[in-house]
């Protein structure tokens, strides 16, 4: 059995430590901070008697946990990140302990009144009973991705203490700036020499996905004419106003708070403007393909209508993809899916097999040869004051790796 209070304190001695990741910054690791938790994780991958730890100059971890059959087998990895996101604050988090949780309001700050509810959260309610970790209302958590760190460390750990277990080659990776979607870009994929992998990097218990969004960022800027109000009559461009015709034409329910499941959206994150110039900032998302490419064209022919009805020129878009829908990279090895899956059955979880909403390191891992769904590690809520995990689900997350070992090294694969 895995032992809950040790994964529990794993967890926490990992999300006490500041690893926030800056969109802003050019290098990598993003931010300085990063590299604390990279080191404390080298020693507690060596600690537990894993071969071959190393770290690059760029805080990229990896790890081997030797094969302890015969037989020639697959070799299976498990990716997580260590940076946490930039939404909100990681710093001085505060973890605090719902043990038994009856399914009523917790308190996260009193004192400020912060409250997470189920009459607003109802995934609470299926975690009666359980152990809950939150924060105290000021920070986020860190379960994403630093309970996925914690089960692979302590999966490795209890298959080296429990070599009855027959499992082939294991191999771990640990990345920062996954957060800023940055996190597999230096990954090395030949170095890691895993046929195959799952990130530990999703919600709720019993999700396993292998599709994702199809993902573009777009920046819309437009140029105004500035001219003194008081004399602006027909000479007056203001940027702002041609901004909020831009932003109306665009399909208004096509937005994140408006769609669910494979239904796409348009989401604009960011304003910035006066009348001289106004910058929007959109990410374009969507599952299927000629949707993702029909939304790009969208936005490109109304910046193209709009300009029309100038003399000059005053929008002007770029359009950047970011990552693709890994669907197409796993579908013709959907084995490894199916093994993730009988994994979780294996271990009494019914899998919860779904699109991610989002995109993953295991999206660009595929492309670049490492194919790599994505499973559960247990939180909710991420990136905000209201993210909690149970610790029941962490405890079953790091059972379904070391089932997937074990199952790996009795089929024909």
């Amino acid at each position: 059995m895995i032992d809950a209070k040790k994964l529990t304190e794993r967890f926490i001695s990992y999300v006490k430590i500041h690893s926030e990741s800056d969109p802003n910054s050019e290098t990598t690791p993003s931010t300085e901070r990063q590299w604390d938790i990279a080191k404390k994780l080298v020693e507690d991958l060596k600690a537990i008697g894993l071969s071959e730890v190393q770290i690059d100059d760029k805080a990229y971890i990896m790890a081997t946990l030797p094969s302890n059959i015969d037989k020639d087998i697959p070799t299976i990895g498990f990716i997580s990140h260590f940076d946490t996101s930039p939404d909100f604050t990681g710093k001085n988090v505060n973890p605090q302990f719902q043990e038994n949780y009856d399914g009523s309001d917790i308190v996260l700050n009193e004192e400020q009144n912060i409250i997470l509810s189920p009459d607003y959260f109802e995934d609470l309610l299926q975690y009666k009973g359980q152990t809950l970790i939150t924060t105290d209302g000021t920070t986020l958590l860190g379960a994403d991705d630093k309970a996925g760190i914690t089960e692979i460390v302590c999966a490795m750990e209890y298959l080296i203490n429990h070599p009855e277990i027959k499992h082939g080659t294991i191999k771990v990776g640990f990345t920062p700036d996954e957060e800023i979607g940055r996190g597999a870009h230096h990954f090395d994929v030949t170095k890691f020499g895993a046929d195959w992998a799952y990130t530990m990097d999703g919600s709720e218990i019993g999700e396993l996905e292998f599709e994702n969004f199809n993902a573009a960022s777009a920046v819309v800027t437009i140029k105004g004419k500035s001219v003194h109000p008081g004399y602006a009559k027909d000479k007056m461009v203001n940027s702002i106003y041609i901004a909020n015709k831009f932003i109306d034409a665009l399909p208004r329910l096509e937005t994140p708070e408006h769609t669910e499941h494979y239904q796409g959206f348009f989401h604009l994150h960011k304003v910035i403007g006066d009348v001289e110039e106004t910058r929007l900032q959109y990410i374009i998302r969507d599952h299927d393909m000629d949707q993702f490419e029909a939304r790009k064209s969208m936005i490109e022919q109304i910046a193209f209508d709009i300009n029309s009805e100038y003399e000059k020129e005053v929008i002007t878009v770029e359009i950047k993809n970011q990552y693709l829908n890994m669907r197409e990279k796993i579908e013709p090895v959907m084995h490894i899916v199916d093994l993730a899956e009988e994994a979780m059955k294996a271990v009494g979880i019914e899998p919860n097999i779904k699109p991610i909403r989002g995109g993953t390191d295991g999206s660009q891992l595929s492309y670049m040869g490492l194919p790599c769904p994505n499973i559960f590690a247990g939180g909710h809520n991420f990136h905000g004051r209201f993210e909690y995990v149970p610790v029941e689900s962490m405890v079953k997350a790091t059972e379904v790796i070391c089932k997937i070992a074990e199952l790996a090294a009795t089929k024909d694969l």
